[in-house]
């Protein structure tokens, strides 16, 4: 399943527009290239529609909010949806300020997404409109462990059938669900935390796999998160006593760009609730 859904993303390589955080906007982009997509950004109003427009999907990531961008962010996730192209959510750091949390809220109340990726703690805030975030990192309470697993499958699933999206909730085990279904997968390393953007870069490659399968975007969603975190585990395996973080960070994108459909699927861990 996984295998002929990384196939197509190769096949097609949809252009995905990106307005995403200025922080790791360079990480996004090549990790888009990785893994046979293309990237593009455009976060003026002036020029995120019309970009819009040109795209196969759309990916909104709120990490570096400004009063500038956040018009583009509506008219294009506008326009997306006028044009029935899929739309990726990244709420980063929702709950941590007013204008992270209000500004998610809206995009969530205007813009229809074919997928919300974020942490426990900005789902979570999504889902109340309030929350504990700490920074971009979910707070520790939220932490998703396979003590509390069925509770954040029920909670997933529950606010996925309620704003009919799918709901991908990554961290030390993602849960990924329609409402229906969930994806619990244990792919991933955890010094993946110590690089600024895995997110951010998983947010982008979502849209690359939904936008290339629009036909399953539940699996496509799982099979991103899949491959991200299977590519963590590629690159872990490549560090030496001399490398850190930096070093790592390349070899994930390196460790996508080298991922054969084939290794996807036999890598692919998770199970179905």
């Amino acid at each position: 399943m996984f295998e002929q859904i990384f196939e197509k993303v190769r096949q097609k390589s949809p252009l995905i527009h990106n307005i995403t955080n200025y922080v790791t906007v360079n990480d996004c982009a090549n990790m888009l290239l990785a893994c046979g997509s293309s990237p593009i950004m455009a976060d003026d109003l002036e020029d995120a529609v019309e970009i819009t427009a040109i795209c196969g999907g759309l990916n909104i990531n709120i990490g570096t909010l400004n009063q500038r961008t956040i018009p583009a962010m509506f008219a294009a996730g506008k326009r997306a949806n006028e044009l029935g192209h899929p739309v990726v959510l990244d709420p980063v750091g929702a709950g941590a300020s007013r204008l992270r949390t209000d500004t998610a809220l809206g995009l969530l109340d205007q813009v229809r997404f074919a997928v919300i990726r974020g942490n426990i703690s900005e789902v979570k805030t999504l889902a109340s409109g309030r929350g504990t975030t700490k920074g971009v990192d979910a707070d520790v309470a939220d932490r998703v462990t396979e003590a509390n697993l069925d509770g954040t499958v029920w909670f997933a699933k529950n606010f996925a059938k309620r704003i009919r999206t799918i709901i991908a909730i990554t961290g030390a085990i993602d849960i990924v669900t329609d409402g229906e279904r969930a994806f619990c997968i244990r792919n991933g390393r955890p010094e993946m935390s110590s690089i600024t953007g895995t997110g951010c870069q998983l947010s982008a490659l979502t849209a690359a796999f939904v936008t290339a399968n629009p036909d399953q975007p539940l699996e496509a969603a799982a099979a991103a998160v899949c491959a991200m975190g299977l590519c963590g585990e590629i690159a872990y395996r490549r560090l030496t006593d001399q490398d850190g973080n930096s070093s790592y960070r390349n070899y994930i994108i390196d460790a996508m760009y080298r991922l054969i459909p084939a290794e996807l699927e036999k890598g692919a861990d998770y199970e179905m609730r």
